[in-house]
């Protein structure tokens, strides 16, 4: 034990977590030849190569994962520790911000985090990610994640805290030269007319989805896409419609004028958009500052981009 730096077991459990030494130095807020150095390090105090080449980055050998399953849950204890009554400087702080978001989320949240975070914390970068659920309980939990923004109902977990920030709406995008356009479609026109559906990893268009089946309101389905990009060039040239979130129907009734927004003939509901943050961090002065900023952007009792554009 008097051989091993201590120093170096965060190196350790980030080049696990990140299985690359780049993303781990980005997590840690390093340089690259950084971790590299401490590596070689552990390797000569460890007799072993701990992390070894493979597809996509790095993987651990038996070595390294007994390393992480002893140091783990004992660096955990003594961060949760320190972190209590600790203070935050937004305009010193050099660690990236990391959001969970659909590309829907993205369109929705980022354009104006990022205009108020690059003068807040003018010396961290804002990334936004996308994972599987299962990848994003671990991301959280471990902190590579600070916050999952939108629509996550894998994450209603004891382990995680959540904030209602809206409730988000759906409506339909069509052809603004569409002999069916109105401001609210008929229900007659809705089943009439022939739909574009998205199949995403988002699960808010599940709600929708299940709304249908219950209701045994059948569409006439001509297109079905993994990708909400793909729309508004796909709409803007048939007449096709498609029922997405009314945020998304605005943005891109905004990119063309050759796309409108329709309200749907029927009262689906909505669903909550929130903020989610492990318990881990309820307490960290850092995930409580950026947990504020969200909610002073976002927070509203109805749609606000409802009531912008209606």
């Amino acid at each position: 034990m008097d051989k091993i730096d201590l120093n170096l077991v965060p190196i350790v459990l980030a080049l696990y977590d990140e299985k690359s030494v780049s993303r781990a130095a980005q997590k840690l807020g390093v340089t690259q030849p950084a971790v590299s150095k401490a590596l070689r390090k552990l390797r000569a105090t460890f007799h072993d190569p701990l992390f070894i080449p493979a597809s996509g980055g790095i993987t651990p050998t038996p070595r390294a994962q007994v390393l992480v399953r002893a140091t783990r849950s004992a660096l955990t204890q003594l961060q949760d520790a320190l972190r209590t009554g600790e203070s935050f400087d937004p305009q010193l702080d050099e660690r990236p911000f990391t959001f969970a978001m659909s590309d829907v989320g993205e369109l929705v949240f980022l354009p104006k985090l990022l205009e108020h975070l690059q003068r807040l914390v003018p010396h961290s970068m804002i990334k936004s990610v996308s994972m599987p659920p299962e990848q994003l309980v671990h991301a959280l939990g471990s902190g590579a994640v600070d916050l999952a923004i939108g629509y996550f109902p894998d994450l209603a977990k004891t382990n995680f805290v959540q904030q209602r920030l809206f409730t988000h709406h759906f409506a339909c995008v069509i052809r603004a030269g569409h002999p069916m356009r109105a401001k609210r479609l008929s229900r007659d026109n809705f089943l009439a007319a022939k739909h574009a559906v998205v199949r995403a990893p988002g699960r808010s268009q599940e709600i929708f989805e299940r709304f249908l089946e219950k209701k045994r309101i059948v569409r006439t389905i001509v297109l079905q896409t993994p990708h909400f990009l793909i729309l508004p060039s796909v709409i803007a040239r048939s007449d096709l419609i498609a029922t997405v979130p009314y945020v998304l129907a605005v943005h891109f009734s905004r990119l063309s004028s050759d796309l409108a927004v329709a309200l749907l003939p029927f009262e689906v509901g909505g669903f909550d958009v929130k903020q989610h943050w492990h318990r881990r961090y309820h307490n960290d002065a850092r995930n409580k500052w950026i947990r504020s900023k969200v909610a002073q952007l976002f927070t509203g009792d109805s749609d606000q981009w409802e009531d912008d554009f209606r």
